[in-house]
């Protein structure tokens, strides 16, 4: 392998058949670059579904409420059903070992304003375990816990892009922001995987909010987190059961679709593993298909220059060279050509995805890449193929008579 005059050997054949070894490297560089961007941009489309899934955990269930529709036990259609304090103790007596988390909502739309600065922003009164809902990430600080809700403490944590409108480069922690005309100290600073407007969020504990505005124990919203163990099947079904339930205990009829309404994710959950698994199908088919095509090409190569080499290992063999180091020399200029290729193919598809990465956020790929393990898998792929196609008639070549080889044309 490091036999110094076998390498002279090999660059001089290279140096000797320039067009013959760029056309080998091309269609080698050409099959990775080619499995390059499909595999990017297959990984790009991923990343689309999941940062669109990111903005709330993938097990939410939400619990909103309308007017009724249908007359049901004497009551006419048109009531407003209102969710209350008192649901929440119901959720969690009819369906704790189902459920990871559960949190009321109240939103307000509020213009905060910190000294010279103010914008608006939408200001959540939720319970601690929200944050599992929204999956936001305390960056300093803390979120709200429960004895800020035993307390209807005014306090607030802010998304990481509020504290950057208001606060620029200085820390809002500890600082009091005017909320509505009310004052409220920023306990934490978090962010969040679902982007610009989950990190422009502001939460505070839901008694305080209860308590400042109508002093009242209405519930708007319902956010829950159902358990991991659930398959999707089953939390599509817990879904449908909160639905029952709730329906019972404020006497809606079981045909009304807008009394209440559940905004189960384990349905898109469904629905994007089907898209996802259908997708990672095309590429891999794709990918194997360039894989093949790559192949047949690099086979189809080294049989032409082994044929094309007959002469010249004819004369090899003349002047003492055995069949083994005949066939060593082919098949390490294969090998090294191929490897060489497959490198720069794998660099220009990596740059390729990496100049157009943001451009192609409009048609739905987020930050295109591919795992250098796919690709050098693929060059050795690649590889194996061409050493196989080489092999062989380097072999018969290898067997051929010296006056046979040197008569050929």
């Amino acid at each position: 392998m490091f036999d110094l005059d076998r390498w002279r050997e090999i660059f001089e054949s290279i140096k000797n058949n320039k067009l013959r070894t760029i056309l080998s490297g091309f269609t080698i560089a050409f099959a990775i670059l080619l499995f390059t961007l499909l595999f990017g941009i297959g990984n790009g489309l991923k990343n689309t579904f999941e940062r669109e899934f990111a903005k709330d955990s993938m097990l939410s269930i939400y619990i909103r409420t309308g007017k009724t529709t249908k007359p049901y036990k004497g009551l006419q259609s048109g009531r407003k059903i209102q969710l209350k304090n008192d649901d929440y103790k119901f959720l969690i007596d009819e369906f704790d070992d189902k459920m990871q988390s559960i949190s009321p909502r109240i939103r307000k739309n509020l213009t905060a304003i910190y000294k010279g600065e103010q914008n608006n922003y939408e200001l959540r009164a939720v319970y601690p375990s929200y944050q599992i809902l929204e999956s936001a990430e305390v960056e300093s600080g803390r979120f709200i816990n429960m004895l800020d809700i035993k307390k209807k403490a005014k306090v607030i944590a802010i998304g990481r892009l509020v504290e950057k409108d208001l606060f620029g480069q200085l820390s809002a922690l500890g600082k009091e922001i005017n909320l509505g005309g009310m004052s409220y100290k920023v306990i934490g600073i978090f962010s969040d995987p679902g982007g610009d407007n989950d990190e422009r969020y502001i939460y505070t504990p839901f008694t305080t909010i209860q308590r400042l505005y109508g002093n009242t124990d209405e519930v708007e919203t319902f956010g829950i987190t159902y358990n991991p163990k659930l398959s999707v099947d089953e939390a599509l079904e817990f879904g449908d059961q909160i639905e029952k339930k709730l329906k019972e205990k404020h006497n809606v009829s079981p045909k009304d679709q807008r009394a209440i309404r559940i905004n189960n994710y384990a349905d898109g959950n469904k629905q994007v593993s089907i898209m996802m698994f259908v997708l990672n199908i095309i590429i891999l088919f794709i990918g194997i298909g360039t894989l093949i095509a790559g192949i047949i090409g690099i086979s189809n190569i080294m049989v032409y220059i082994v044929k094309e080499r007959t002469k010249e290992l004819g004369i090899r063999k003349a002047l003492g060279a055995t069949p083994k180091s005949i066939i060593g020399m082919i098949l390490m200029e294969s090998i090294f050509i191929t490897a060489l290729s497959g490198y720069m193919g794998l660099l220009i598809g990596s740059g390729v995805l990496k100049a157009l990465g943001d451009s192609l956020e409009k048609y739905f790929i987020l930050n295109p890449s591919v795992d250098s393990g796919v690709i050098i898998g693929a060059t050795i792929v690649l590889i194996i193929a061409g050493t196989i196609a080489g092999y062989l008639p380097a072999k018969r070549a290898a067997r051929i008579k010296p006056i046979v080889a040197l008569r050929d044309e």
